[in-house]
């Protein structure tokens, strides 16, 4: 996999994942700190042209630096539950296409600790340079489990004792109703079309956060902070409905 972009190659390179760096242009400021860290963990420096930079990462954002990273360990969805240090807090892609809401998604899960991140195999973002990027190298960090079929995935977390929560605007009940104290999977439906209908059928509960101006509905990873953080304030000791 190919990591670019200064602070998602520092979080690969923290995380020993890295296989090669490639550099090109001036070497000052920030670079420098990569470099510093690559020595650090013995990982072989070459020097491109900026042009071949450019190719890696397909017209992205480099900032002069490209990683070539090995693929994330690909966990189950029982070693994501069994590994939680409390009750499970997860979050269930379904159909997320655009690379930029993934990687923010990521972003977000890391910093709000969720045990682990379910993706299906087909019809989703790759987990690639661009969503690398949009994570601010989160991928690095968040457990990620490859699923090839979310609604069977969804009867395989009830069975494990997880509450499947889907995100759906037209819900009748709030996000900060529901208990997210318990063993929680939040399911987030694909950009504009929202959840699949069987897996919107599979879900314990649908919620919606209430909308009070003049658009319809949230950026689907804006709606995975929004009630991400709810989790985090009930299992703080706030409670659902709480203020």
């Amino acid at each position: 996999m190919i990591v670019y972009g200064i602070n998602p190659v520092l979080e690969v390179l923290r995380a020993g994942r890295v296989r090669e760096l490639r550099v090109g242009g001036r070497e000052g400021g920030r670079i420098q700190e990569v470099l510093a860290l690559a020595g650090e963990h013995g990982v072989r420096v070459r020097r491109v042209p900026p042009e071949a930079l450019e190719r890696d990462a397909r017209g992205g954002v480099h900032q002069g630096v490209v990683a070539v990273v090995e693929g994330a360990r690909d966990y189950s969805v029982a070693e994501l539950v069994r590994g939680a240090s409390g009750p499970p807090l997860l979050v269930v892609v379904d159909g997320i296409e655009d690379p930029h809401n993934l990687g923010a998604i990521l972003r977000t899960a890391d910093a709000a600790g969720v045990d682990g991140v379910i993706v299906q195999s087909r019809r989703s973002a790759a987990l690639g340079g661009a969503a690398a990027k949009a994570s601010a190298g989160a991928i690095a960090h968040v457990r990620l489990a490859t699923v090839v079929n979310i609604a069977r995935t969804l009867d395989e977390l009830k069975e494990a004792g997880v509450w499947t929560v889907g995100l759906a605007g037209n819900a009748a009940t709030p996000y900060d109703a529901v208990d997210f104290t318990l063993p929680t999977a939040i399911v987030l439906g694909a950009e504009g079309a929202g959840l699949r209908r069987l897996v919107r059928e599979r879900c314990d509960v649908l919620a919606a956060i209430p909308m009070h101006g003049h658009v319809e509905s949230l950026n689907v990873s804006v709606a995975a902070g929004v009630t991400l953080f709810e989790a985090v304030r009930q299992r703080r000791g706030g409670g659902a409905g709480s203020a």
